[in-house]
């Protein structure tokens, strides 16, 4: 994350309302990786599913990001797109390749030393956040896209060709419920756990934890007598979601004051969310020593001191219900 203000890089991304809320900006790159190389709904063509084209850039800190490694792993796209993870602490400088923390990758395209390096190779005039995730052409020297909720139905869609038939997370049966799920948890809980950790006012505040509790308590009853959100199948829905459940209690209940209640207290977000984790290759996308440096090191304004907590011990291999 980060923005270039004055030709200077700013590792602060948040703004905040003369309300004391939080607003979070849009994306940048909006193009689409197709089977053909036609024009997705949005940007230009060109962009056709090719194994070793495409290189993914994430933080394992990230939720956003954590979506893509995810997908990278369920779609069987491992062995077709490369990827290489930041740095977890996002100071003054933005995003870093960094490589002295376990996890972090550095830039193995180019040897880049910042994250917003990637974003001028693609256009030296950029200005904005630089986000991860970011999907990178090998190809062409481009940034396909920057927006995660947009790569991930890519990678759900555009790559059979490659892989062979998968199984979609998005289908035309499931789509209307999907985008109903997303459209209520991505404002109350997904955002909501940001716009409560970094409200400036108590007020902003009041209101953000208060979405977050009211979707987490209709979550709850939502799942009781499912197996996933939208039924027995997995869908985008459960990965949008449960990207922010991991982080949860590690870090969204001290850290953002979101401490009415944690994920182990509601039992079928609890035995969801271990399901989802207990699937094959998902483990392996989970970095929660990064999750809790980032959050804790990198946000001075929350924690100018910078103590990284102990944290409670979460046992993610208990068996659940949902098997």
């Amino acid at each position: 994350m980060g923005f270039l203000l004055d030709g200077i890089w700013r590792n602060d991304s948040f703004s905040v309302g003369s309300d004391g809320a939080f607003k979070r900006p849009d994306s940048v790159f909006r193009n689409w990786i197709t089977a053909d190389g036609s024009a997705g709904p949005s940007g230009t063509g060109g962009f056709k599913a090719e194994s070793g084209r495409y290189h993914l850039y994430v933080s394992y800190a990230c939720p956003w990001a954590h979506r893509g490694l995810i997908y990278r792993q369920l779609k069987g796209l491992a062995d077709h797109i490369t990827y290489d993870s930041v740095h977890p602490d996002m100071l003054h400088d933005g995003w870093t390749f960094a490589t002295d923390f376990p996890g972090a990758t550095g830039d193995r395209l180019f040897g880049s030393e910042y994250l917003r390096d990637i974003y001028i190779r693609a256009d030296p005039k950029v200005s904005g956040r630089s986000t991860v995730p970011i999907l990178w052409d090998k190809k062409t020297g481009q940034i396909v896209s920057n927006e995660s909720a947009e790569i991930i139905r890519m990678l759900d869609h555009a790559f059979d060709s490659v892989t062979g038939p998968t199984d979609r997370l998005l289908t035309d049966e499931n789509r209307e419920e999907v985008d109903a799920i997303n459209a209520r948890v991505y404002p109350g809980l997904n955002n909501g756990v940001y716009r409560s950790g970094f409200a400036r006012s108590q007020s902003a505040y009041d209101e953000a934890v208060g979405d977050v509790f009211d979707t987490l308590d209709w979550l709850e009853a939502h799942l009781t007598g499912r197996r996933f959100l939208t039924g027995d199948t997995l869908s985008e829905a459960d990965i949008r979601l449960v990207t922010t459940l991991f982080r949860f209690d590690p870090v969204y209940v001290g850290h953002f004051k979101c401490n009415r209640a944690r994920l182990i207290d509601y039992p079928e977000l609890w035995d969801f969310t271990r399901t989802i984790y207990q699937m094959p290759g998902i483990a392996n996308t989970c970095r929660f020593d990064h999750i809790i440096r980032h959050y804790h090191y990198s946000h001075e304004s929350i924690n100018p001191h910078r103590i990284i907590p102990t944290g409670q011990k979460l046992d993610w291999s208990v068996p659940t219900r949902r098997g």
